[in-house]
């Protein structure tokens, strides 16, 4: 007898409310100079100092809350072959909204 997990759904407003809850969580300890907390404009580089290794444990965190593995993050990643320089949280909750909807 096997048993079909039927995936989490996650409104917009919940996706963007958890990751946002995720980056405060992975930044509170850090020495930031950054001041607002973390909102939808907020700027993974730019503003929480973001290196590589954060965007894959941030990768790996939201894996784990959505409770899927192999969203292509290389889509919202990579531009033309080229890693992009920066992201914004809203530009990450479009992502996943639009990844766990399919």
């Amino acid at each position: 007898m096997t048993t079909e997990v039927t995936p989490l759904k996650f409104s917009r407003e919940t996706l963007e409310r958890d990751l946002i809850a995720i980056l405060t969580d992975m930044t509170q300890d850090w020495d930031l100079s950054f001041e607002g907390g973390v909102q939808p404009e907020t700027r993974l580089m730019a503003d929480l100092a973001f290196e590589s290794i954060d965007v894959v444990q941030l990768v790996v965190a939201i894996e784990a809350h959505v409770q899927r593995r192999h969203l292509h993050f290389e889509k919202l990643m990579m531009v033309d072959g080229r890693y992009v320089q920066e992201l914004q949280v809203k530009e990450i909750v479009d992502f996943l909204d639009q990844q766990l909807a399919a």
